[in-house]
């Protein structure tokens, strides 16, 4: 988007109608990631003793141990919750209405897309509710849905409140005559017959108290259906100006009486968002704040309360790349990156590299744990089809290294005074740090054996072995036993697959047995 670089601002102004006078937080300018203080990460309760672990005198926690069991790590997709593939139903221009074709074929063929295996979709506020005090989710929300739980996948979305490809303003009728629209200040060079082009860009009094009161509905009706639905994978916050991002460029400045009244408005409605979204992570853009809308508080916010980030491009800002580069281990990130189709006159080969591999590659770079599958403002699946027929590999191998791909690469056995126990080894072969927290169950089919515990926040990384002890109860066997995974995020426990090329059982668990030479 050929955005301007970040611009600093001291600014001061008066309080936002509408907003309560209480002490604005401090302002928080751009800054290095990494090794940067973003306080405790989420609880983990029930915590593992995770080492050291010393074998022998004068003080061995695992006594005489030996590894009894490895596992290899997994060459295939792995499904798990907090990562892979998203196709994009509906981006900036809506769902796909191609000729001759309904829409519910069209929506279908995007989701059945077997390397994908997330879905997205980004109505604008207007589509999604005509009314106050109800949802009016458009007809291809609905089919997305009962397509979703067809083939298994999971939903995440965003809601536009304002929208440049939109002809329309982003806000639902109802409040057209109590918010006014603010034209912004400059003007959009290009020529073009799209409609950001041709439209005269205007920003709602966000601060007014109708809209911030008309806010707090749409998030209320939003999350009491939606909030930890079991199809719901995240949903965005909802940031300033075009698309949501966080800016409105190029435009100058912003549509608030000053820039103190937009932070303050801004980190109101992100507390909004987070109080009503107690399961479901919500996930801040890292755009850099380039209309001076405190941007970068609402990214601290956001990860200080263990929710996601993401990006809506992985070719533009440094700080964006420095961002999701350095994010907390537990944070998990969303990189959008536009594709062309397979037509040759957009593939731009060069030295034997796509113009979209160029690019996508860069996503495994910074460590993420989603990546998009859409041709900007272009959606079909057969155009997503027309390139991947012609070059699998680069989405091939992004698909298989995605997120996190965790497996228990050792097992050792062990007794110490009569109680037997288990050190479980963990590694990750994925490109992120694990986005929550991993809890481990040693479990018998009876019952009768059922030890549980976490191991730390983010672990474990993709380099390294995190190791993890289980005491068993007195008299156990471990042979025949079943370890299985769970990843908890916002107090919510999603099953997981073993990343291994082990079999596993039919709940994700692997069954404990001695496959290593003594």
């Amino acid at each position: 988007m050929n955005r301007r670089a970040f611009l600093q601002t001291a600014g001061t102004a008066g309080l936002a109608t509408g907003l309560a006078p209480t002490a604005a937080p401090a302002y928080i300018p751009e800054h290095n990631w990494e090794k940067y203080d973003w306080g405790d990460g989420p609880e983990v309760k029930d915590r593992l003793y995770q080492g050291p672990f010393p074998q022998y005198a004068p003080g061995p926690v695992v006594p005489d141990s030996d590894v009894v069991m490895v596992t290899t790590p997994s060459k295939d997709i792995v499904l798990n919750y907090g990562l892979g593939l998203v196709i994009y139903v509906s981006g900036d221009l809506g769902p796909p209405r191609l000729p001759g074709e309904s829409l519910e074929k069209s929506i279908e063929d995007l989701i059945k897309i077997p390397f994908t295996q997330k879905i997205y979709i980004r109505p604008n506020w207007r589509e999604v509710q005509k009314q106050p005090g109800k949802l009016d989710l458009p007809d291809w929300w609905q089919i997305t849905f009962a397509l979703a739980k067809q083939y298994n996948k999971r939903v995440g979305f965003r809601i536009m409140l304002e929208n440049p490809d939109f002809a329309e303003p982003g806000m639902p009728e109802f409040l057209m005559e109590k918010v006014p629209y603010l034209k912004l200040k400059g003007e959009w060079k290009r020529n073009s017959s799209e409609t950001r082009y041709q439209k005269e860009h205007k920003m709602p009094q966000y601060e007014h108290p109708a809209y911030q009161a008309a806010f707090r509905e749409l998030n209320e009706l939003l999350a009491a259906e939606f909030n930890g639905h079991p199809q719901v994978e995240y949903a965005d916050t909802v940031m300033y100006g075009f698309w949501g991002e966080g800016h409105t460029w190029p435009y100058e400045g912003n549509a608030f009486p000053s820039n103190v009244v937009a932070e303050q408005t801004w980190m109101k409605m992100l507390e909004t968002q987070l109080e009503l979204w107690t399961k479901t992570p919500l996930v801040t853009n890292t755009e850099p704040d380039f209309s001076l809308v405190g941007n970068a508080d609402l990214l601290d916010r956001t990860i200080r309360t263990h929710n996601w980030i993401r990006t809506d491009t992985i070719f533009i800002e440094n700080t964006q790349i420095e961002a999701l580069s350095n994010r907390p281990a537990w944070t998990a990130a969303i990189c959008e990156v536009g594709m062309t189709t397979g037509d040759a006159k957009r593939v731009d080969v060069d030295e034997g590299v796509t113009y979209n591999e160029k690019i996508t590659s860069h996503v495994l770079d910074v460590g993420a744990n989603y990546w998009s599958v859409w041709n900007w403002h272009n959606i079909a699946a057969a155009h997503v089809m027309s390139y991947y027929e012609k070059y699998p590999e680069p989405i091939d191998y992004i698909a298989r290294h995605i997120g996190y791909r965790v497996y228990p690469s050792f097992i050792w056995a062990f007794n110490r005074e009569g109680a037997p126990g288990l050190v479980v080894g963990l590694a990750n072969k994925g490109a992120a740090g694990v986005p929550g927290v991993l809890r481990l169950t040693v479990f018998s089919d009876d019952g009768k054996v059922n030890v549980s515990g976490c191991v730390d926040a983010g672990y474990p990384k993709p380099t390294g072995i995190r190791q993890a002890m289980l005491m068993l109860p007195p008299g156990t066997k471990w042979e025949g036993l079943k370890l299985k995974a769970e990843l908890e995020v916002k107090g919510a426990l999603h099953p997981m697959n073993w990343a291994c090329q082990q079999k596993t059982n039919a709940d994700g668990s692997l069954t404990l047995r001695h496959n290593v030479r003594g």
